[in-house]
């Protein structure tokens, strides 16, 4: 494989060791070099973190932050420690490459006194960072990633097509189908690209884990099908389409994710209800990781640095 241009001295990636390996592959493929944050725990948990600094105690003008935000609480306050001292040391743009992006889901108050998530760490983030690159946030009544997160440069990646690349390999021919209204966009995304048949089924959720599917209109006999999300936590939603899927004669099911999150026993229950084969990209570490996104997100934090100034 061979390395991206470099880019100017001025920039450089950071990363906290747990995503080392993911890490590494960004830097190669936007050019950059990668320097680990120390992290250090506290009997209390409190954190404390170092910065790599230049042989004049500086960091670079331009500073991009790799952290995946699944598990989100602590990784918060790690940004929040990190991108402030980044400040102080001489960065003047700082741009977060957050693969997933947490708190997204909460974009209203159903009931009165819930707290809008969306728009209180979205405006966290904004206060921190001045880009934000992620791939697939979970946005519904929100047209634009830069209306949850407010920074002047937001930059979003899809799974979608590098998924329908890999179910084309895997599954010619298959027939796509969303397993709710909110993945039609993914699963036109998709369907374009090669070709697929598509559809998209109902759902009504009275609750986390009370979901009703009903299948569109659709003759899946015999046909390799294979449901394609955003986002699985915890499979309840595809293992109930999986399972209405098989009824109605499928040949096959499979799952495929941008976003493995699976809590739980969610693996068990899709495989339970007839899935086959998961697959998702790498935003998320997973055993189901099939599909690598460093090219695309390199390719995103070239575009951010080479318009920073």
């Amino acid at each position: 494989m061979t390395p991206a241009t470099p880019m100017p001295d001025n920039a450089s990636l950071l990363y906290f060791a747990d995503e080392e390996a993911a890490a590494l592959r960004l830097a190669h493929a936007a050019g950059l070099p990668a320097h680990a944050i120390e992290r250090h725990r506290f009997p209390d948990g409190e954190l404390r973190l170092r910065l790599p600094l230049d042989a004049q105690g500086a960091l670079p003008a331009r500073v991009v932050l790799l952290r995946s935000l699944h598990q989100p609480n602590e990784k918060l306050v790690e940004l929040l420690l990190a991108a402030r001292t980044a400040r102080g040391l001489g960065a003047r743009h700082l741009t977060l490459v957050a693969p997933y992006l947490a708190y997204m889901r909460q974009d209203m108050a159903f009931e009165p006194g819930q707290v809008v998530s969306q728009h209180v760490v979205g405006g966290f983030l904004a206060s921190l960072f001045d880009a934000v690159v992620t791939v697939d946030p979970h946005l519904h009544r929100v047209a634009t990633l830069q209306q949850a997160v407010p920074v002047p440069q937001a930059v979003v990646l899809s799974g979608a097509q590098p998924l329908a690349d890999l179910i084309a390999k895997r599954r010619p021919g298959a027939l796509l189908v969303g397993p709710d209204g909110e993945s039609a966009q993914w699963i036109a995304q998709a369907a374009a690209r090669h070709g697929f048949d598509h559809a998209v089924c109902t759902k009504v959720r009275r609750g986390d884990r009370d979901v009703t599917i009903e299948l569109p209109a659709l003759d899946a006999r015999g046909r390799a099908v294979v449901l394609l999300d955003d986002m699985a936590s915890t499979g309840r939603t595809l293992a109930l389409a999986a399972q209405l899927l098989r009824e109605a004669g499928a040949a096959s099911v499979d799952v495929a994710v941008t976003h493995a999150l699976f809590a739980g026993d969610a693996l068990q229950s899709l495989h339970d209800a007839g899935v086959g084969e998961v697959w998702s990209t790498d935003c998320i570490p997973h055993a189901s990781n099939a599909v690598p996104m460093a090219a695309v997100l390199g390719e995103a934090v070239r575009g951010v640095l080479q318009t920073a100034g």
